[in-house]
């Protein structure tokens, strides 16, 4: 009755029957007022309340209560509920509620959209993201960036480091001098001494002029050493005493330059560890890690996941001038269900591949990659059915497992039996026998 009496007003309704699959929705895609029971089978009112707080989904909710359970309507009040109507109820007393309720959420998003123009010049550099652990690496960089002190950022492939490193460059004293990013691993060894320090003419064969490195390009500003657990031990002690005495040489030269650089520091690999293995020098270790900032995977902070999703569907859809308008719930439970050992950077593609291939006005499940849909099918059989065989849970998983490491190396199968813990005779059987020859989309 009410989505009939709502659809003649001109509203766009979309009906479910109990909280969980509200929130299903709610998680899909934008919608500015509900309207829900305050007793419902599987999820009522009141446990939907606390998940929309918990998850920061923006809506306003009106609550239904018949007589005798007032009571709950006031506690749902409470617990953030817009107004509540008591049933039976008028049709012009509902409309005339409702028509109130999304009056106020419009003035909400224009303020809350006037506040974000004003402090647009304080952002993180695109770094999304509202759950608690993510607010602590905002907190941590507002605290560290007006100080000299090196940070080393540690985290995963795709969690955005050198977003983090850009964002206490921008927010320190130095915002306005040179910064400077570099990549240690993508250098080969041979230049990269020349690259970080620079060089005399005449220094070795191809020296054909003097050249400043880049820690002289960044002098006064900031330099971002990324992979710095891919240093040579030779340049490592360079860097080292840049740190130490401000100072720097360069290739073939025999005299000191004064220097005044800031470093951040990556690595998505354990320093510590490094070490230990000789590999990376200790006392260069405990100078870079004096502050550690570190960025959770994408699988630890899955609340932030509708957000990123829906921030990065924006971007495509302002550069490929398309309008997908969300997700469907069924995408959006794929996407939660996922592991993301790619982080933020996957999860990014799979969205632009998700707008590429998209059909309808909202990206569905099929529009996403098959390993998604195969690592939400196995999640399914193990907690949503009653399959039991091991055999069949742990082939599915195998699959699952060998195309991620056939993504992670390119095709590569020598390389992914090794990250397989597997022969690479038995890598060629599993992908004849499972028909992974087309490994992944």
């Amino acid at each position: 009755m009410l989505t009939l009496v709502l659809r003649k007003e001109g509203c766009e309704v979309r009906s479910v029957a109990n909280g969980q699959e509200g929130l299903v929705e709610l998680m899909a895609g934008d919608f500015d007022v509900v309207v829900c029971d305050v007793r419902m089978p599987v999820m009522g009112g009141l446990e939907l309340l606390e998940e929309l707080k918990q998850r920061a989904i923006e809506t306003t909710v009106i609550v239904m209560s018949a007589f005798g359970s007032r009571e709950l309507a006031i506690e749902a009040l409470k617990k953030g509920a817009y107004d509540y109507i008591d049933k039976p109820f008028k049709k012009d007393e509902i409309i005339l509620t409702i028509l109130k309720a999304a009056e106020r959420l419009q003035l909400k998003r224009e303020n809350k959209k006037l506040k974000e123009t004003l402090e647009e010049s304080d952002s993180f550099e695109g770094i999304i993201g509202r759950s608690e652990s993510m607010q602590e690496v905002y907190r941590t960089i507002k605290k560290v960036a007006t100080f000299k002190s090196t940070v080393l950022i540690a985290g995963e492939s795709g969690t955005g480091k050198e977003l983090v490193a850009r964002a206490i460059h921008n927010l320190s004293s130095r915002r306005n001098k040179s910064w400077v990013p570099l990549n240690c691993g993508a250098i080969p060894e041979a230049l990269l001494e020349s690259e970080l320090f620079g060089h005399v003419k005449g220094a070795f064969t191809d020296a054909s002029s003097n050249k400043k490195g880049m820690f002289q390009e960044a002098n006064e500003g900031t330099i971002f050493l990324d992979e710095i657990a891919e240093l040579p031990l030779a340049l490592q002690v360079k860097i080292l005493r840049v740190i130490q005495e401000g100072e720097l040489r360069r290739v073939g030269e025999n005299t000191s330059t004064p220097v005044d650089v800031r470093i951040i520091a990556a690595s998505l690999q354990e320093l510590g560890e490094r070490v230990a293995q000789g590999l990376f020098r200790e006392d260069l270790y405990h100078r870079l890690n004096v502050i550690q900032i570190r960025l959770p995977a994408l699988r630890e902070r899955k609340d932030d996941i509708a957000l990123l999703a829906s921030h990065f569907l924006a971007s495509q859809n302002a550069r490929m001038g398309t309008r997908i308008k969300g997700f469907t719930p069924e995408a959006m439970k794929v996407m939660m269900e996922y592991a993301w050992p790619g982080n933020v950077r996957e999860l990014q593609n799979c969205i632009e591949r998700g707008v590429v291939l998209c059909e309808a006005d909202k990206i569905d499940a099929r529009d996403l990659p098959r390993r998604l849909r195969e690592s939400s099918d196995v999640i399914n059989q193990l907690f949503l059915t009653d399959e039991l065989s091991i055999k069949k849970m742990s082939s599915a998983m195998e699959k699952i497992l060998i195309r991620r490491a056939l993504e992670k190396t390119e095709g590569n199968r020598t390389s992914a039996a090794k990250l397989l813990q597997i022969s690479h005779r038995a890598l060629l059987y599993k992908i004849k026998d499972y028909k992974l020859d087309a490994a992944a989309d």
